[in-house]
């Protein structure tokens, strides 16, 4: 053995690298300036030989332990590039030296990591591929804290964990490495030898590609190659951050369509103005599904290339519509290879055994205590905002976050530090989203399903809210379809489950939901309602248009193939809410909407206005939900006018029956509902009528009285405010979604002796 070599050997490290127990090893194995020259040093388990190559040079390494370590001092007073020429078998490959190279993360980015503020740390952790100082191959990176030993292994080092062990950086815990020669399409792992000796295998949490399941590996994947042309939309999205626009949504899973151009042009058609994918993040287990996340930054590979995701993107925003993505970051499942004890100890999952668990699915719920897996969610969230160009997520499972006892029994949860049930930790990291990504990404969505009664769920973050765009109001949907399930007969006396939602309306900002999980396919959909089928798919139009015209964002999932009749019903209920600024434009301002009848449950009628600051914009809605139709029936209008019917669920073109108004009505001066004037339409039985308001003679307003307007509309904000105590005190109508509601039918006041007109009992035989 060269002497020069021998004395510079820090044997006890060298049997750390041996025995793959080094944490650090380019604080051996990196070459090094000595007074003797250039010392190079290397490990390579089972090769011949080894040599060291300097331009036209050649140096051969000597081997100092027989597992495989090797080192020469190179004659120069400078550390030059070189690459090793490695000899094993009849095998000959050419590398570079891995530990060459400098750490790829920088002590800023290192730091903003471990505070939880490293939004982009998607760009550094996981598997990049790049070019260093002229070398191709690919910067890897994971969080692993508590591991002993982490090394990339692969097809391209036969999976042997002593080939690539990484770097760990000691104020993080992340260890790093870039290996030359590995690029796009290299399947990988991290093996991780943990304390005790043990060895496990791990699938990487930022791979941004895996294999086809139920394959659970990752996959480098260069993602720089794809050239977007969305920029008219995504220059345009800002706009929707005032919720001022027209927000109409179609919930679907890419296993519903043949191709991404199928979808596209469906959701075109149809007049969508955004779509909402259930998680199209990678899974393993087919019976969970779709929202048991197992690889939170690769698309799924069952639908191809993460390339194949991004053109789909592309696509909807190059016919100007939205993509909103259901996201997980609730929990997580527990597979192997997954998250779950991912260095040996609870690193992503609550560290408590107690609370660690859903007490619903079983899966395991995030450590928002950790500001490192802060990051990992708060990342991903801008991964896909940013890298995928999404307009929006839809946080699911928001109540697991939100409350320490949500699905827990007395005595199998522990308070806060404060004795309440609220997750201070989960509250402070939705507080952290919904802020940055407002700041940083304008015009993008959160939408949370929660349940509960949250109090202001969607108040600004600045006023110490969560600050989330949307709530699902799920509260409507479960008493709006309650309400249909009853026979007609029997509506009037849950008649309060039609109208109790505006009283707590403006209290969130609201998207109003019947999708998938709320009615099912049109199957299920269909025997939710009473009567025959007919008399089903009325309801059904019903139900869309009487969404339609409720104050707040809209979102349903019917199924691609129903009938043509009901598709022309939707398409021209999304025309109509497009085309009118009423049914949008004041969604979340009392002055948007008013009631012209509200109290008619013996005849299931409702009636009500949409408004915007012009009265000639105004939408008058009239919504029957009784079995029978009425011929004559007076409805007070707002002034004196034309009203014209522009839309009707009865109309024969959507199935119905054509109980429809064809002519203009002229408002009459005869008081009804109130109201100086009225008008006499036909109301088909389970339909929804639709009028435009055109007043008599147009009136320019007194300056004053615009002002006044104006004035009345922003001081809205403050009138929320007084909403919210409106909403704690209707508590008892609306409870939270662990607890089991029993409603009474309501008492009925002003009972007159008129007697009520008998409703077709929808279970009768024709």
């Amino acid at each position: 053995m060269e002497s020069k070599v021998y004395k510079y050997m820090d044997w006890p490290e060298i049997e750390a690298v041996v025995y793959g127990e080094e944490a650090a090893p380019r604080d051996l194995m990196a070459p090094r300036m000595t007074a003797d020259g250039v010392l190079v040093q290397g490990f390579f388990p089972d090769a011949d030989s080894v040599e060291v190559l300097v331009d036209t040079k050649t140096y051969t390494m000597e081997k100092q332990d027989e597992a495989g370590y090797f080192a020469v001092m190179l004659p120069m007073r400078k550390i030059p590039s070189y690459q090793y020429r490695i000899t094993k078998s009849k095998e000959v490959r050419t590398v570079a030296d891995p530990y060459a190279f400098p750490v790829q993360i920088t002590e800023d980015e290192e730091k903003a990591f471990c505070a939880g503020v490293y939004y982009h740390a998607y760009e550094k952790l996981g598997a990049h591929p790049k070019e260093i100082d002229g070398v191709k191959g690919t910067s890897f990176a994971v969080w692993a804290p508590n591991a002993l030993r982490v090394s990339v292994v692969g097809d391209f080092n036969n999976w042997d964990g002593r080939c690539h062990m990484m770097h760990r950086m000691p104020m993080s815990g992340i260890y790093e490495l870039f290996i030359p020669g590995v690029g796009d399409g290299a399947v990988y792992k991290y093996e991780m030898k943990l304390k005790g000796g043990t060895i496990q295998l791990k699938s990487d949490p930022y791979a941004v590609c895996t294999e086809l399941p139920p394959a659970s590996a990752s996959v480098v994947k260069d993602l720089r190659n794809y050239v977007w042309d969305d920029a008219t939309w995504m220059d345009a999205r800002e706009k929707y951050k005032d919720r001022h626009q027209p927000v109409s949504i179609y919930e679907t899973s890419l296993t519903a369509w043949e191709n991404a151009q199928e979808l596209v042009d469906y959701v075109k058609k149809m007049k969508y103005t955004h779509v909402e994918l259930h998680p199209v993040m990678e899974y393993l287990n087919e019976d969970s599904g779709e929202y048991s996340t197992f690889a939170y930054y690769a698309p799924d590979r069952r639908f191809g290339m993460p390339e194949d995701f991004q053109q789909l993107v592309n696509a909807l925003h190059k016919e100007n519509i939205g993509v909103i993505l259901d996201w997980t970051p609730s929990h997580f499942p527990r597979e192997e290879g997954g998250l779950e004890l991912f260095d040996g100890t609870p690193l992503y999952e609550n560290p408590d055994p107690s609370m660690a668990i859903h007490p619903m699915w079983g899966t395991l719920l995030f450590n928002f205590d950790s500001p490192m897996v802060k990051d990992f969610l708060l990342s991903n969230a801008f991964y896909w905002m940013e890298f995928y160009h999404a307009d929006g997520l839809r946080l699911d499972d928001v109540d697991s976050m939100l409350y320490l006892d949500f699905g827990r029994e007395y005595g199998q949860w522990r308070p806060n530090i404060y004795g309440t049930n609220e997750n201070l930790e989960a509250v402070e990291f939705l507080k952290h989203l919904n802020s940055i990504l407002q700041k940083k990404l304008p015009g993008t969505m959160t939408i949370a399903q929660e349940d509960g009664l949250w109090s202001e769920l969607t108040g600004s973050v600045e006023d110490d809210n969560i600050g989330f765009s949307y709530k699902w109001n799920n509260n409507w949907a479960g008493d709006f379809l309650n309400y249909l399930s009853k026979d007609p007969i029997e509506r009037q006396y849950v008649h309060d489950q039609l109208t109790l939602s505006m009283l707590y309306t403006y209290c969130e900002h609201f998207v109003l939901p019947l999708g998938s999980r709320q009615t099912g396919d049109q199957e299920s959909f269909m025997a939710k309602l009473p009567g025959d089928d007919a008399q089903k798919m009325s309801q059904i139009r019903a139900a869309y248009s009487y969404m339609m015209l409720h104050p707040g964002c809209k979102m349903m999932a019917p199924d691609k193939d129903m009938p043509k009749e009901l598709e022309l019903c939707v398409k021209d209920l999304n025309n109509m809410y497009l085309a009118h600024p009423a049914l949008y434009q004041l969604d979340d301002e009392y002055d948007g909407f008013e009631w012209v009848q509200l109290m008619k449950y013996e005849e299931n009628v409702i009636a009500f206005m949409r408004k915007t600051e012009k009265p000639e914009e105004t939408i008058l809605a009239v919504c029957n939900f009784a079995a029978i139709p009425y011929e004559n029936y007076n409805v007070g209008v707002p002034f004196a006018g034309k009203y014209k019917e522009i839309f009707n669920s009865d109309d024969k073109k959507y199935g119905g029956n054509g109980v429809v108004n064809t002519r203009v009505k002229a408002a009459k001066k005869a008081e009804c509902d109130e109201r100086e004037y009225s008008i006499t339409v036909k109301l088909p039985a389970l339909g929804v009528a639709v009028f435009t308001c055109t007043p008599e003679e147009t009136e320019k307003k007194p300056a004053a009285e615009h002002g006044q307007i104006k004035k009345s509309i922003t001081k809205t904000r403050t009138v929320r405010k007084a909403a919210g105590k409106t909403k704690a005190a209707v508590k008892t109508a609306v409870k939270p979604v662990t607890k089991k509601v029993t409603k009474e039918a309501p008492q009925i006041v002003n009972k007159t002796e008129e007697k009520i007109p008998v409703k077709k009992d929808l279970t009768e035989k024709k």
